[in-house]
């Protein structure tokens, strides 16, 4: 009986050996998002510096930082009673922050409501309009701005005041402008109390429009959007300022609205001034302004930044509260992100981080302004660690756990820090760390979701760029079962623009699971982050101004020579893919190198820069007139005769990003050329392919490498 046992043991774990899963093309794409992502807790926030609550199954927990005690402190029957007091319907509400210890604020898409943990009832309720867009709540002064239509409009107990009563076709008001360019993502900005509200006007109508074709219509119509393109005209941008109390708006005195930028809105701290990034057309000259509130007079420029190639501000001031006078300043001045402490008369007092690596988050000072909090790539360009640095001394400490990459939330006094973190093997860590960097407990560990599957073997590793000095970061995946003694066809994944890296070191290297799919049909999928990506420095990002897809493509192909060095790769079977940037990169790699690449899919590419958007286009190639030589040596449209393997085109026909036109024109000169290319569209999309439909889009990037590679 035991000998039987023994061999049904035997059989049992064999059999479990040969039963893990291969990655199936729904798992890759629907799964990382959903069922397959390794989840952890969320809705974390800080109560205090000792108690954090959690959310679960509409359900808000409250914990202590040593994880001993766990409260129920609201759920959906609470809330409802609540409501139902207060004389409102019930509705699902998340918790969103504390506007007090006491007072929690809870959200959906149309309502906002403070919440008393003491009494258990609804201090306020906001309802938000259902045609409402761009909600963006003040818990100080508990009032919501949003826009409806062109104009913007704020609510609270009071009710609805509309701020703007602009009826001018192509003026919109507390919206984002330049196209989310310079760290733009929204067009309200409260002030400190919350009693003032600065907002952008944005005023396109000298803008022409451009087509976009709605086909799901019976008859198809044109939906037209601004689209400014390189070297044409842009839309002018000013900023008000709204007084909540007397109702007044003063518009900043920022000069002729033609032809510069305005970004990175920054409130000083008695709410006197405002302070703004002003760059101009040629994005190579910076001013930070500072401005009167009451008037919005200009009171003086602070300081200026000016470059042969680019300034690119991204980030507001932080001031500081211990000395209204002060302001940490985040900027590449030196070549590389880092942080300084200015006066606001704009004279610098140190600079307090330095080095060949850039801060990437920045969390602010603690209340004594000892230290100043920040996240970076110190420890390598594809780790992202916390630290502080002492303002007095310079000190630099890191207070996380090692490697990975970590994200910090500080409790409101910076007593403490919730660290939430991931690494390649590790799918996701919570822990609670006082602010020297002292572990308090860990809060949750995230399973391994693809610990059931057979996967191809991850290498991360360096390879020389085309410069034979600059280390460049890649990773590629082998076959599972890989052989040695056998031959692979290979893909390279590419990005390779500005304000992306594909390669980071949280869980699987930042590894797309798509990847994996194509590992398990035999392939080896190879990723470089060239120059010109992200969070390298300057120097790093600034080999492709003026000259887009040269020193990208030279780079990609020290890949190709890393795949031709390990003896087994078949390199007549090359194939590459990319999207957007990538797919301006896949065409480079197949135009300028038809002897390598056999296949291409190119997804949303641009063809033509002098067709993209102006703020983009114009920082990293300057405008068409000033730089001929640049736009038509990227133009790929020029580089067709070479076409020798196969290309396939995908498109979003509703893309408002990459327009529609590039493929468009690319086409047009295959076919006057007689050159062959596949093409394939995706009507409702604009420029990603998103939801189940994404599953359909892989299929077929995927049965093109099976079909010709």
């Amino acid at each position: 009986m035991r000998k039987l046992g023994l061999i049904l043991g035997i059989i049992l774990i064999s059999f479990s050996g040969i039963a893990q899963k291969t990655m199936s093309i729904e798992d890759a794409i629907l799964g990382r998002g959903s069922y397959l992502y390794p989840h952890m807790m969320r809705g974390l926030y800080w109560q205090n510096d000792k108690q954090y609550i959690s959310y679960k199954d509409k359900k808000v927990w409250l914990h202590s930082i040593d994880n001993k005690n766990e409260t129920l402190l609201l759920d959906s029957v609470m809330i409802s009673n609540a409501l139902a007091t207060a004389g409102k319907d019930y509705t699902i509400l998340a918790p969103s922050g504390f506007e007090s210890p006491n007072i929690l604020t809870l959200k959906n898409k149309s309502s906002i409501a403070t919440y008393d943990l003491r009494s258990n009832k609804i201090n306020s309720f906001i309802s938000i309009p259902s045609d409402a867009q761009f909600a963006d709540y003040s818990k100080e002064s508990q009032t919501v701005a949003y826009t409806k239509g062109q104009n913007l409009f704020i609510s609270n107990k009071d009710g609805e005041t509309q701020v703007t009563k602009e009826t001018k076709d192509g003026v919109l008001c507390g919206q984002y402008v330049h196209r989310r360019e310079f760290g733009i993502t929204k067009g309200t900005f409260w002030s400190p109390s919350g009693k003032s509200l600065a907002f952008y006007r944005k005023d396109e109508s000298m803008v022409k429009d451009y087509p976009l074709i709605d086909y799901m219509t019976r008859q198809a119509e044109n939906k037209p959007i601004k689209y400014p393109m390189a070297g044409m005209t842009s839309h002018q941008v000013t900023i008000g300022v709204y007084n909540v109390e007397s109702g007044k708006t003063a518009y900043l005195q920022t000069g002729t609205p033609d032809d510069h930028y305005l970004t990175n809105i920054s409130w000083g701290p008695n709410e006197e001034f405002i302070y703004v990034m002003e760059l101009n057309r040629e994005q190579n000259h910076m001013h930070l302004n500072k401005y009167r509130v009451s008037d919005g007079g200009k009171v003086a420029c602070l300081l200026e930044e000016k470059s042969d190639t680019y300034v690119e501000p991204q980030h507001p001031l932080v001031f500081s509260k211990k000395n209204p006078e002060q302001f940490l300043y985040w900027t590449r001045n030196d070549g590389f992100f880092h942080i300084y402490l200015y006066n606001t008369d704009g004279k610098l007092i140190k600079q307090l981080t330095k080095g060949d690596w850039e801060v990437t988050d920045l969390y602010g000072f603690d209340p004594s302004e000892k230290y100043v909090y920040f996240q970076a790539t110190k420890h390598s360009p594809i780790d992202r660690n916390i630290y502080r640095v002492g303002v007095k001394n310079g000190k630099i400490e890191q207070i996380d756990g090692g490697d990975g990459v970590h994200r910090a939330s500080f409790s409101p006094s910076f007593v403490n820090f919730i660290d939430t973190w991931s690494e390649d093997t590790v799918p996701g860590v919570i822990d609670l760390r006082e602010s020297s960097g002292k572990l308090i407990s860990t809060i949750d560990k995230a399973d391994d979701t693809l610990a059931d599957f057979d996967l191809g073997e991850t290498k991360v590793f360096t390879i020389k760029a085309a410069d034979g000095k600059t280390d460049l970061y890649a990773r590629m995946i082998l076959p599972n079962d890989f052989d040695p003694s056998k031959k692979y066809p290979a893909i390279i994944y590419v990005y390779g623009g500005p304000h992306a890296q594909m390669i980071t070191n949280n869980w699987h290297s930042a590894t797309r699971w798509w990847f994996y799919y194509m590992a398990s049909k035999g392939y080896v999928m190879l990723t470089v982050d060239n120059r010109g990506s992200a969070n390298r420095g300057q120097e790093f990002e600034d080999v492709i101004h003026r000259q887009l897809g040269i020193e990208e493509t030279k780079d990609q192909m020290q890949g190709v020579k890393y795949l031709e060095s390990l003896g087994y790769i078949d390199m007549d079977r090359i194939g590459v893919h990319g999207w957007s940037y990538g797919g301006f990169m896949t065409t480079n790699l197949m135009l300028r190198h038809p002897e390598t690449f056999k296949v291409g899919v190119a997804g949303g590419p641009v063809v033509e820069w002098e067709m993209y958007e102006v703020m983009y286009g114009e920082r990293y190639m300057d405008t068409p007139e000033e730089n001929p030589e640049g736009y038509r040596e990227s133009n790929m449209t020029k580089h067709i005769n070479s076409i020798n393997g196969k290309l396939m085109y995908i498109h979003g026909v509703q893309d408002d990003t990459v327009v529609l036109q590039h493929s468009m024109k690319f086409l047009r000169e295959c076919i006057r050329q007689g050159k062959p290319i596949d093409y394939f569209a995706y009507p409702t999309h604009p420029h990603n392919v998103r939801g189940k439909d994404r599953v359909h889009l892989m299929n077929k990037v995927s049965q093109y490498f099976f079909d010709y590679l």
